[in-house]
């Protein structure tokens, strides 16, 4: 396992190479206010962003997009590239979404988008996505429309996120798809544990994405690495309440991109329904998951800490019952303890006709207050190294 992860820090390092960019201080800062957006939370300033936007891109030189302290309402939007230079988004107020969630023309589940843009930064600010009446409409079983994800990043390359709050989304609160080379540093995501499908990060078709020192507090997954995901590293990270940090789900069509080189090390996972999960549909695909490293890892009282399903199925309605053509092999977890809040701490629960190879258990310790501690293994093959409570079923 460890030729390959020392290849991973590596290749992790020269990542974050990309992201030395730097704006010089004579750079023009471009203000929302002087395009006729205004602060006060209720008159729509989407248009102003919007001119503000256009102006930046075309600066000759790397620009600042400022937002001032204050409260500023857009609508649906897409800050679009290519621009002729980089630009620092720089926020010092909140971006609110409007209070009806109809108002968002949301039929392409998007509330902000930014699009097509190379060496770009974020900076601050907090996005309010006002989901509670969007929540409220899921919960009454009406005929909702598809919810809106706060922020997305869509074909961008060398991107910063440092700073940035994201409030109440919709649904999944920053969604990353396509896209080279994206940090995210420092970053506060929240909406409440009972908000349906209010993931922090989605990650899919993406190479190079790295999570710092984040705080996420959900409805669903903290993070999820759906396929194509590659070449990922997710440090300090304290997730819950939510569902834990995820691969997958997988298997979802029959050709789909893999995930691969997936590092999360020195996170806590606090009264999360999962930890550290893998997750794949139980009918044919050519996907798989491979090179994952779990490493240094505190449970405080979550359910299934440590778990691989490919027979995910999520309400368990109209479920393939088939076997998942999804292949998991060369995960390693290590130094991972706390507390479980089920007795079944290890679950590997993988495909029969593809079965998970290379799982390595090293140094974990995960006690469940009630009683014994136990592992399950289904169509698992590895290796166990060092103590492992509970007792290795590898």
């Amino acid at each position: 396992m460890a030729h390959y992860t020392h290849h991973f820090i590596l290749l992790f390092l020269a990542t974050i190479s990309f992201f030395s960019f730097t704006f010089s201080k004579d750079a023009p800062s471009i203000n929302v206010l002087s395009f006729g957006a205004k602060p006060n939370g209720n008159f729509d300033s989407t248009t102003s962003f919007v001119k503000a936007w256009s102006s930046a891109c075309k600066s000759k030189e790397p620009a600042t997009f400022y937002v001032p302290k204050g409260f500023f309402l857009l609508k649906q939007v897409i800050f679009e590239g290519p621009c002729s230079s980089n630009i620092k988004f720089r926020i010092a107020g909140t971006i609110v979404a409007p209070s009806a969630y109809s108002s968002l023309g949301n039929k392409s589940g998007f509330w902000i988008m930014f699009r097509n843009l190379n060496g770009f930064s974020v900076q601050g600010g907090t996005f309010d996505g006002k989901g509670d009446s969007y929540w409220r409409c899921r919960k009454s079983g009406s005929s909702c429309p598809a919810g809106a994800r706060s922020i997305t990043f869509s074909s961008c390359n060398d991107v910063k996120v440092r700073g940035l709050t994201s409030l109440n989304s919709q649904s999944m609160h920053i969604a990353v798809e396509q896209c080279k080379n994206i940090l995210f540093k420092d970053v506060n995501i929240k909406a409440p544990s009972t908000s349906p499908n209010t993931d922090g990060i989605d990650v899919t078709l993406s190479t190079g994405v790295t999570v710092i020192d984040a705080t996420i507090r959900t409805g669903d997954d903290c993070i999820a690495l759906i396929q194509g995901s590659t070449n990922v590293w997710i440090e300090r990270v304290t997730c819950g309440p939510g569902h834990g940090i995820s691969i997958g789900s997988l298997g979802t069509s029959e050709d789909e991109a893999g995930v691969q080189n997936v590092t999360v090390i020195n996170s806590i996972f606090d009264g999360t329904q999962n930890g550290v999960r893998i997750k794949s549909w139980a009918k044919p695909s050519n996907g798989y998951a491979s090179d994952i490293v779990f490493r240094n890892l505190t449970m405080l009282n979550a359910y299934n800490p440590i778990i691989i399903d490919q027979k995910y199925c999520p309400g368990d309605k109209n479920c393939p019952q088939q076997n998942s053509g999804v292949k998991i092999s060369k995960v390693s977890y290590e130094h991972i303890r706390g507390t479980s809040a089920c007795p079944q701490a290890i679950n590997f629960d993988c495909s029969k006709s593809n079965p998970c190879e290379g799982i390595k258990l090293q140094d974990i310790d995960l006690v469940y207050d009630n009683g014994s501690s136990t592992s399950t293994c289904k169509n698992a093959d590895g290796i166990t190294r060092g103590e492992v409570i509970p007792k290795s079923c590898l």
